[in-house]
């Protein structure tokens, strides 16, 4: 039961963030883009610092190493992602932000063997493959019922492609810091980092901005991606990505697309078709490769010791 607990971690971590898009799309209908994620940053940024030293009573002592590669996961992981994601979401809709997100999988494959040279076994190279399958059902058969795209829409869909590199780089660059950086301390600082890039812009939206408008449900709204997305789910996901590989990984981040899908059908009423249920059914089967035990794949992939993971 251990050895699964990693596995649901990411898995949770996954489907919280696939709300990411949803509130957000609502958040933007009454918060400038820098404004929205800066609060959210700055919630979450809050809290895991009060959670660090709490558990751990002071920073961590990082490495220049270390201070790089936080760097740039906050700034390509943490800022861009929400710059990306946020502004293309003005454009297209929650469901086709959802489809394009699909293809998290395949970029965190690509960045795993660009950068990790991990060597993917049998089964979670199929593990791979049914996710990109799932991905492909989705845009191909979406493109065929939605064809009434324009400029703007391409622009959006665009924008949230960028986004999905961004969370690659997120998902994937953890494993570079030491392993003395607790997943909490990787949070916090990826949270502090990401809250400091934003600070001079939402600080000009604000000066202009009605606070005095903003309703219940939007600050709510607003606390709910601080608390929820910014803190509980990337403490998840830095926990389940420290004990899996890599390439495991790549199979549970299309969660994150599909219960995008699914929850802009129920909460924003937007068209859900068939073409959805095989895009899940393909993601699911991925999931189940992925995850099988490596005891039942040596036989069939004797590199599979030789997978880089932690």
């Amino acid at each position: 039961m251990k050895s699964a607990v990693p596995y649901l971690q990411v898995a949770a971590a996954m489907l919280i963030v696939g709300s990411f898009v949803i509130v957000n799309k609502i958040i933007i209908r009454t918060f400038p883009v820098f404004l929205a994620s800066e609060l959210r940053l700055l919630t979450g940024a809050i809290i895991m610092t009060l959670l660090l030293l709490v558990r751990e009573g002071r920073f961590p002592t990082l490495t220049k190493r270390d201070w790089v590669v936080l760097f740039f996961q906050s700034f390509i992981g943490v800022f861009l992602f929400s710059f990306f994601m946020l502004y293309g979401l003005t454009y297209t809709t929650a469901l086709e932000s959802g489809i394009i997100t699909s293809m998290t999988p395949v970029m965190v494959g690509l960045i795993s063997l660009l950068f990790f040279r991990e060597r993917l076994r049998w089964n979670q190279t199929a593990g791979i493959v049914c996710a990109v399958l799932g991905a492909l059902a989705i845009n191909i058969f979406g493109g065929m019922f939605n064809a009434s795209w324009s400029l703007h829409t391409l622009w959006g869909n665009l924008l949230v492609l960028l986004a999905v590199a961004g969370e690659g780089v997120f998902l994937t660059f953890g494993k570079l810091v030491s392993k003395q950086v607790s997943p909490i301390a990787i949070a916090t600082m990826t949270s502090l980092l990401g809250s400091a890039f934003f600070l001079p812009f939402a600080a000009y939206n604000a000066a202009s901005f009605d606070f005095a408008a903003v309703s219940t449900t939007d600050w709510l709204l607003v606390l709910y991606t601080g608390v929820v997305i910014t803190v509980i789910a990337t403490i998840l996901l830095n926990q389940g990505m420290a004990k899996i590989s890599a390439g495991s990984s790549a199979a549970f981040t299309a969660l994150m697309p599909l219960s995008t899908i699914v929850m802009s059908a129920l909460f924003l009423h937007e068209s859900f078709y068939w073409y959805h249920f095989l895009g899940i059914a393909f993601v699911f089967a991925g999931i189940a490769f992925a995850t099988l035990p490596s005891s039942r794949t040596k036989r069939r992939a004797p590199v599979a010791a030789q997978t880089k993971g932690s």
